[in-house]
C-alpha cells in the first residue's frame, strides 16, 4: 500500500468524480429518450462525445507528451465542470434543448483527448511495474462499482428530485477530485530529451510508426476496434429495447445496467487476484469470445427482465480480466516516453468505431428493425423477439451476436502466432 499510496489517492478520488459524471450522463440519456422516444437522438449524445475525441486523439497524444500531466488533467476536469454547470443553469431556466447537450458533449469529448493519455502516463509513472495487473484490477473494480451505483443513484435522484439534483451531486464529486489532485498529488514527468525537437505532427507520426513496427499491439487495437463497434451498438440499442416493452421501463433498464456493474465488479476481483495466465493474448481472445457469444443472443431471445439480467452478467463478467491482461501487455511493451503518443494513436484506431456503432444502432433501430418488426407479423419472429415496440431492437441484438462471434473467431486466428508472457520481457 505504501508503494502505491499516491496512486490510490488519485484512483479513489477520480473514481468518485467518474461516478458523478456517469450519473449525469445516465440521467441525461433518460431525459432525452423520454422527451424524444428516439434511439438515434439519444445515441447522438454519445456520438458527440466520441467524435472529437477520436478525430483529435492522434494529435493530442503528442501534445500531451509535451505538457505537464497534472496541469493537463486539472484543466480538462475544470472545462468539463463548466459544461455541467451550463446544463444545470439551462435546466433551472427551463431552456435545456437536445442541441445544448450535443455541443457540451462535444466540448467534453475534446477535453478527453488530452486528459485520457495524460491519465494513462500519470498512472504508469505512479505505479511500480510489479503492480500493473493488480492496479488494473483496481481500476476495473472502481469502474464496475460505478456501473452498479450509477443507474441506482441516478434513477432514484432523477425520479424523486429531478435531473438538477443529479448534476449537483456530480459537481460535489468533481470538487473533491479536483482539490485532491491539485493539493495532495504529485505526478513525476517521464524523461523525454527529444520532446522539444519534434513537431506535433512528427510526434503523432512517430506514434503510428511505433505501432506499425509492433504488430502485436496494432492487431490487438484493431481487434478491440471491431469489438467496440458491436459494444457501442449495444449501448445505443439497449434503452430502445427495454424502456418501451410492457415488462420493461426505466427501472428495469437501471436493474439491467446494475447487473452489468455487478458482473464487472466480480470480474474485477477475479482479475486482481488470479495468477497471470500463461498466454495473455489467448486469455484476451477467450474472454471476448465468451462475452460476444452469450449476452447479445440472450438479450435478443429472452423476453423477461430476469433473462436480460442473466445476459448482462454473461456479457460483462470476463471483460475486466480481458482489460487487465491487455493493460499489462500495453504498459510493458510501450516505452513510458512514447506512451502519450502511442495511447493517443490507440484511442483513434480503437475508438473510432464507437460513434459509428452508436449511429448505426440508433439509425437501424429507428428506421429499419423497428418498422420491419411492426410491419411483419410472422409468428416465428414474434416467438423469437416478441411483439410491439422493442421487438425490432431485440432482432438487432441477434444480428450483433452473430457479428461479435465472427469478429472473435477471425482475430483469434490472426493473433494465434503471438504468445506474449512476462518472460518475453
Amino acid at each position: 500500500m505504501k508503494k502505491i499510496k499516491t496512486y490510490i489517492l488519485l484512483w479513489s478520488t477520480q473514481s468518485l468524480s467518474a461516478l458523478g459524471s456517469g450519473m449525469t450522463s445516465y440521467a441525461l440519456i433518460l431525459w432525452l429518450y423520454l422527451q424524444s422516444g428516439s434511439a438515434l437522438k439519444t445515441a447522438l449524445l454519445s456520438i458527440c462525445s466520441y467524435a472529437p475525441y477520436v478525430a483529435m486523439s492522434i494529435f493530442a497524444g503528442s501534445l500531451t507528451d509535451r505538457l505537464n500531466k497534472k496541469k493537463t488533467m486539472l484543466f480538462c476536469d475544470l472545462i468539463a465542470a463548466v459544461g455541467t454547470v451550463a446544463v444545470l443553469v439551462l435546466i433551472k431556466t427551463d431552456t435545456l434543448q437536445p442541441w445544448h447537450l450535443y455541443i457540451i458533449n462535444a466540448v467534453n469529448g475534446l477535453m478527453n483527448t488530452l486528459q485520457q493519455p495524460a491519465s494513462e502516463v500519470a498512472a504508469t509513472m505512479l505505479i511500480p511495474k510489479e503492480y500493473y495487473q493488480k492496479t488494473s484490477g483496481m481500476r476495473s473494480f472502481s469502474q464496475s462499482l460505478n456501473s452498479i451505483l450509477t443507474p441506482i443513484i441516478a434513477t432514484a435522484l432523477f425520479s424523486f428530485s429531478g435531473i438538477g439534483t443529479v448534476i449537483a451531486v456530480d459537481l460535489i464529486t468533481f470538487a473533491i477530485a479536483f482539490l485532491a489532485l491539485g493539493l495532495f498529488i504529485s505526478i513525476p514527468e517521464p524523461q523525454r530529451p527529444e520532446k522539444q525537437k519534434e513537431s506535433i505532427w512528427a510526434a503523432s507520426k512517430s506514434g503510428l510508426k511505433w505501432l506499425k513496427n509492433n504488430p502485436l499491439i496494432l492487431e490487438l487495437i484493431l481487434f478491440l476496434s471491431c469489438i467496440n463497434l458491436v459494444a457501442s451498438t449495444y449501448r445505443a440499442v439497449l434503452p430502445a429495447m427495454i424502456i418501451p416493452k410492457a415488462n420493461g421501463g426505466e427501472t428495469v433498464l437501471g436493474i439491467v445496467n446494475t447487473c452489468v456493474g455487478v458482473a464487472t465488479l466480480v470480474g474485477s476481483i477475479i482479475a486482481a487476484f488470479v495468477p497471470a495466465p500463461k498466454n495473455r493474448v489467448r486469455a484476451i481472445c477467450a474472454a471476448l469470445f465468451i462475452s460476444m457469444s452469450t449476452e447479445n443472443f440472450i438479450l435478443a431471445l429472452g423476453n423477461t427482465p430476469l433473462l436480460w439480467c442473466v445476459g448482462a452478467v454473461f456479457g460483462w463478467l470476463m471483460i475486466p480480466f480481458m482489460g487487465a491482461n491487455l493493460d499489462v501487455i500495453f504498459r510493458n511493451e510501450i516505452p513510458a516516453d512514447m506512451q502519450g503518443r502511442v495511447y493517443a494513436c490507440r484511442n483513434t484506431l480503437q475508438f473510432f468505431t464507437i460513434p459509428i456503432g452508436y449511429f448505426l444502432g440508433g439509425l437501424l433501430t429507428d428506421n429499419v428493425f423497428e418498422p420491419f418488426a411492426q410491419g411483419n407479423k410472422s409468428s416465428l419472429l414474434t416467438a423469437l423477439f416478441g411483439e410491439g415496440k422493442g421487438s425490432g431492437a431485440a432482432m438487432l441484438f441477434f444480428i450483433m451476436g452473430i457479428t461479435g462471434v465472427a469478429v472473435c473467431l477471425v482475430f483469434s486466428a490472426v493473433l494465434r502466432k503471438h504468445k506474449w508472457t512476462e518472460k518475453n520481457k
